[in-house]
């Protein structure tokens, strides 16, 4: 008898406490958060646009000589000088870039009273790198002046058109735009070069410029070549030195040369001719099941490719079936491209 009284004490304490969780439960549900959270303030992005992305509806990006401009329309964003909506790559990347702008705090702000008027032309914002105009319908948003990066690497120096201070911003911030302004003026540029009057199109979305990893997977052997701190190729293994003193790869000078030469010709390389959808049936007729060459195009700080090119049978003697996977259409490329990469490999030590 001595258990009875605590043992209906634990049953009685049951159902309270699952009543009280299902209360607790359903509050989440129709308010998104916590019973007593709600005097707690939301946490505000410390980027430096003050306005959401989505408010934004012309860029304009100018670099150097060039200037490239962007446009939200009700079915995507386009580029003018170029017909239809931009690609989804693209589209991804300016989404991307707006959002680091929103929410990317700066590092460090520097002062109108640490600043001279020699200070702008050591941080590359006398002239800046690029310039980037956002603008909404009714006004100018922000311009946005990117700079070169901090001695250190991390960073990049960018200020804000009318504003006093000068920001030390995540590296990420300012490549990104850097991505979104080749990938477009590569576009653009199609309409009027000599490629276009040709009939062919650029094979790749991107620049090499912007690009600073490759992997080549060939007979399922993969090799990676990446960038140095000073913009130099190196293969990944075996074929660099460390700088004294720290972790830091340094380039082969005498590999150097022979990885930029192989990968320089993907600027101009061009897809001769399209030849069907890139349905199992035709990956499998054309080699491109199973390629027998793949090519993963890399930015900086960035795990996610750029672009993978697949590389399937010989269409003839001169030509080879390849595609953008995974969604680009069978087309032929001169054999030529998959060659030098064959090559390249055969000269890093990396080829059969």
């Amino acid at each position: 008898m001595t258990g009875a009284a605590p043992m209906r004490a634990a049953r009685w304490k049951i159902p309270l406490a699952i009543t009280v969780l299902l209360a607790l439960l359903l509050a989440l549900v129709f308010s998104g958060q916590w019973p007593g959270l709600h005097s707690k303030p939301p946490s505000s992005p410390k980027g430096l646009l003050a306005i959401v992305p989505n408010e934004i509806e012309r860029i304009g990006i100018r670099s150097g000589a060039d200037s490239v401009v962007l446009r939200r329309q009700p079915g995507g964003w386009t580029i003018d000088g170029v017909d239809g909506a931009a690609p989804a790559e693209l589209v991804s990347h300016v989404d991307t870039a707006l959002k680091f702008l929103k929410v990317s705090e700066p590092s460090r702000e520097l002062p109108a009273a640490e600043l001279t008027a020699e200070s702008f032309a050591a941080f590359g914002l006398d002239p800046p790198i690029a310039v980037a105009m956002l603008e909404t319908p009714s006004a100018v948003a922000a311009t946005v002046n990117f700079g070169t990066t901090n001695p250190a690497g991390t960073s990049h120096y960018v200020r804000l058109g009318g504003a006093p201070a000068v920001y030390l911003m995540p590296r990420h911030v300012t490549e990104e735009w850097l991505l979104v302004f080749d990938m477009a003026r590569r576009l653009q540029g199609k309409a009027s070069s000599a490629i276009a009057s040709r009939g062919a199109d650029l094979l790749l979305p991107v620049s090499m410029a912007q690009v600073w990893a490759v992997e080549i997977v060939a007979r399922g052997k993969l090799t990676r070549f990446e960038r140095d701190a000073a913009g130099a190729w190196f293969r990944h293994i075996d074929q660099h030195t460390h700088a004294a003193g720290g972790d830091v790869h340094v380039a082969d000078p005498i590999q150097a040369p022979i990885i930029d030469a192989a990968f320089r010709g993907f600027d101009a390389a061009v897809a001769e001719a399209r030849v069907a959808p890139a349905d199992a049936p035709h990956l499998a007729q054309y080699g491109l099941a199973l390629p027998s060459l793949i090519v993963l195009f890399y930015a900086r700080d960035s795990s996610t490719p750029l672009a993978r090119l697949e590389f399937g049978t010989l269409a003839d003697r001169l030509d080879r079936y390849a595609r953008l996977a995974p969604d680009g259409a069978v087309i032929t490329v001169a054999e030529f491209e998959p060659k030098r990469l064959t090559d390249l490999l055969k000269a890093v030590g990396a080829g059969s």
